[in-house]
């Protein structure tokens, strides 16, 4: 009953979203139209004012766009990321806009001599659809997470496992309500496991798994468990989560997160998967530098007298430097000077490094304001205006924290193979402070085998989002 529910929701989001899409397409069409007679640039070479006329090209048109939508699966699989659906919806309107003409001139053709699309009016529907449809869509994202918060489109989800991994799985849960899951409870799929986990009750082991799954009316399950859980366990547990006609997901390994993209190749007849050499090279290196250089000057431009005021804040608060600098691991493991406003008293590491705490005793006032703004990483600018930082990468860490973690996670040292970042994928996913380091590195890798510009756009993007609420900033 509760599935046919959430399938009754999910097809209704659909149908509002695409019923959204249609209307802002038309408006498109209208406004383009209606602009184009105000603005008879350069000239209007043909005889407009017969609306009439104009109308068949719009439903082809609308029609065209809505098409293009479907082939780009912004239905079925919407991207999570506006700055991903804004490239996607780009794409998929280029690409109706196309197939609109050409439907036109095929199916209206006599209908339409000496009227035509004008290459003014092409261009104009193009960037009104883009500009409308995405306004729709964030207006449909805005009240689609109204009545998920209300109760509409919800479902129950088990979360197997009692480790690190079910625990940042669970901490995104209750941190986003707005994806609409509620927790029926965690399996544990050990022989001693506590009786909570985040305050979720721990209700029952993988051995009652299919009488679990019924009882709570769970509608998904999510297998969180740890790298060394064998295959042969996994792939029971999805077998008895089968038997319950439940959506199944799994959390994948180290090997499955960093292998990306890979090529097939062979030894003596012999299969075998290559992993692609990661570093960045020729035009890929150039393009993110220049990319560092323009947004380090610009970020430094506009941010100068915010600089200066807190400046002057910390040097009224508290005796010392406006600045730490701290050795940090980078490029090739080469050290390098960070820079970073001074957010704690003078010597607060005598008793040696330590990761912050929430409530740090060591933070000054203004600097406790300043890392949870993350203000205190604005200096940062200068390090990548001088090359040995990036806007978007792996952060830093201290050389004393590098010799631990390389002894112990696979391929860490990877991450030195790309420039350290102002801002990363792990941190914008709320992996910073005193977070599990193993789950950081696959994220880190991750975005080191899949890097491209428009994936650091999306990065810069969503910590501007984030400027004021990051996840364990403190």
């Amino acid at each position: 009953m509760r599935q046919m529910k959430y399938n009754r929701a999910r097809y209704y989001f659909m149908a509002f979203l695409m019923l959204g899409d249609l209307l802002m397409a038309s408006a498109a069409f209208a406004l383009a139209y209606w602009l184009r007679i105000q603005i008879p640039f350069p000239t209007v070479a043909q005889d407009m004012s017969r609306v009439e006329d104009y109308l068949p090209m719009l439903l082809i048109h609308t029609a065209a766009v809505l098409l293009a939508f479907v082939f780009a699966k912004l239905y079925t699989n919407p991207p999570v990321s506006r700055v991903d659906e804004l490239y996607e919806i780009i794409v998929a309107i280029t690409l109706g806009t196309f197939l609109g003409v050409s439907f036109t001139a095929l199916l209206l053709r006599d209908f339409t001599v000496g009227r035509d699309y004008s290459r003014v009016m092409l261009s104009y529907i193009w960037l009104f659809s883009i500009m409308l449809i995405m306004l729709g869509r964030l207006f449909n994202a805005w009240l689609r997470k109204i009545l998920i918060r209300r109760g509409w489109g919800r479902r129950r989800v088990l979360v197997i496992g009692t480790g690190d991994i079910a625990r940042m799985i669970l901490q995104k849960i209750l941190w986003s309500p707005e994806l609409g899951y509620d927790v029926a409870g965690v399996v544990s799929n050990e022989s001693v496991a506590p009786e909570s986990l985040l305050g979720v009750p721990i209700i029952g082991s993988v051995g009652l798994l299919q009488k679990l799954i019924a009882a709570q009316g769970v509608e998904e399950v999510i297998i969180a468990l740890p790298e060394e859980t064998s295959h042969q366990e996994i792939l029971w547990l999805i077998s008895e989560c089968e038997r319950g006609q439940v959506t199944i997901r799994v959390y994948p390994d180290l090997f499955q997160i960093i292998t990306g993209p890979v090529s097939i190749g062979e030894l003596g007849g012999m299969p075998l998967l290559t992993v692609r050499d990661i570093a960045q090279q020729g035009w890929r290196r150039i393009a993110k530098r220049g990319m560092d250089l323009g947004g380090s000057l610009v970020g430094l431009l506009l941010l100068s007298p915010l600089m200066m005021l807190i400046s002057i804040l910390i040097k009224l608060e508290s005796p010392g430097p406006v600045f730490y600098v701290q050795e940090r691991m980078g490029l090739d493991s080469r050290p390098f000077p960070i820079l970073k406003f001074r957010s704690m008293r003078q010597n607060a590491e005598q008793a040696g490094p330590g990761w912050t705490k929430p409530g740090d005793p060591r933070r000054t006032k203004i600097g406790a304001l300043l890392r949870k703004t993350n203000l205190d990483e604005v200096p940062q600018f200068i390090n990548v205006l001088l090359g040995e930082m990036s806007l978007v990468g792996p952060r830093p860490e201290r050389p004393v924290y590098v010799e631990q973690f390389r002894r112990s996670i696979p391929r860490y040292m990877d991450r030195h193979r790309e420039k350290a970042g102002m801002a990363g994928w792990a941190q914008v996913n709320g992996f910073r402070g005193d977070t599990s380091i193993v789950e950081r590195t696959k994220y880190d890798l991750w975005y080191i085998e899949n890097w491209s510009l428009l994936l650091d756009m999306r990065i810069l993007i969503r910590t501007i989002l984030q400027f004021f609420h990051s996840p364990n900033a403190y």
